[in-house]
């Protein structure tokens, strides 16, 4: 009984002693979106007119934007956790190398957002490159780097011409609040269990027609747990997590809440401006309007079997893995198109029963 009654003042002192952190890290963020002069006309969602015909294989670069020949390294980029490389194609193009746990559950959620009609980098999944030049002693990923330069599992994000990052933007403020297209998005968030949604994982890009795209630039922390754990091989792309974890938590005849994002970890609380950040993501899965859920289910179950397969098997994911996932991700789908209003009949029967 001790510890009942003690444990609940305890939290409660933890949170408000983090206030202030989570205060300054939203600070922080807001500065970084408001970087630069950022004028133009905001879009988030382009309705996928075709999506039953996108290939999930190739995804938005196509096989035309596929990386191939030799690749040179040129510098390191030390954001995020996850080991990364700026390196460059013999044809000159400038691509993005992410070694590690993210590679895999990254190209696949790239190849969903994108069917459903959001903005996602062009993103490829290579089993092995070998990259010239590269430092003997590198920063991160040192084990991950054969002497030769040959690594394996590894994400290529490409460099688009004329596209310019002009700064990230947040979930809780944004001019797309409130609206299907974003609450569609907060839902897909949880059907793909991408539970990092730190608003430095977004950004803002400036496209040649001056038009501002917001995506979720990282998407890594995807097809796994529906929070924060230790183990990043669990966390992220892990059959077994996503399998087990849950998707729908309640709902309501006009809302639903999802588990992802999860709230965090008591082991978080080691890292207090961590875990502040983390428990001020929870809301991004609740009390998301029932007909907008809706919406997002009636807009993937458009995707056939196969496609859906397809967007697994693009991130090198072995046959009994690329059945796993195709089946939990197909029946996630079909929970949401289950979300019908209740109805006057329903009513009725209820009260029967």
């Amino acid at each position: 009984m001790y510890k009942k009654t003690t444990m609940f003042p305890l939290f409660l002192a933890t949170v408000l002693l983090l206030l202030p952190a989570a205060a300054n890290a939203k600070k922080k963020d807001k500065a970084a979106s408001e970087t630069g002069e950022v004028t133009g006309t905001p879009i988030l969602w382009r309705e996928p007119t075709d999506i039953t015909s996108r290939n999930l294989i190739y995804g938005p670069g196509g096989t035309e934007h596929q990386p191939h020949g030799t690749f040179t390294f040129v510098k390191e980029d030390m954001e995020g956790t996850n080991p990364k490389f700026i390196i460059r194609g013999e044809d000159g193009v400038k691509w993005k190398l992410k070694l590690g746990s993210e590679a895999k559950p990254e190209t696949v959620a790239t190849r969903m957002l994108w069917a459903a009609g959001y903005f996602v980098g062009e993103d490829y999944f290579l089993a092995d490159v070998q990259v010239k030049n590269i430092p003997r002693h590198l920063h991160r990923g040192q084990k991950l780097v054969e002497p030769d330069g040959t690594m394996h599992d590894v994400r290529l994000k490409r460099y688009l011409e004329g596209e310019k990052k002009v700064g990230i933007w947040e979930w809780r403020n944004n001019p797309f609040t409130g609206t299907r297209e974003f609450n569609g998005l907060r839902v897909l968030m949880a059907v793909i269990n991408n539970w990092d949604l730190k608003d430095a994982n977004n950004a803002i890009h400036r496209e040649k027609s001056q038009e501002l795209v917001y995506m979720v630039s990282d998407l890594g922390a995807s097809f796994g747990t529906t929070g924060y754990e230790r183990s990043h091989e669990k966390a992220k792309g892990n059959l077994d997590s996503y399998t087990k974890s849950k998707f729908i938590l309640k709902t309501n005849d006009d809302f639903v809440d999802f588990d992802d994002p999860h709230r965090p970890a008591g082991i978080l609380v080691a890292n207090p401006r961590e875990f502040a950040s983390r428990l001020n993501m929870e809301w991004i899965g609740k009390h998301i309007p029932r007909a907008d859920a809706q919406w997002m289910g009636h807009l993937l179950a458009k995707l056939s079997p196969e496609q859906i397969h397809d967007a697994f098997r693009s991130a090198g994911y072995g046959p009994e893995d690329v059945e796993g996932f195709s089946a939990i991700l197909q029946s996630r789908i079909d929970e949401l198109n289950k979300l019908q209003k209740p109805g006057l009949a329903d009513f009725l029967k209820n009260l029967v029963y």
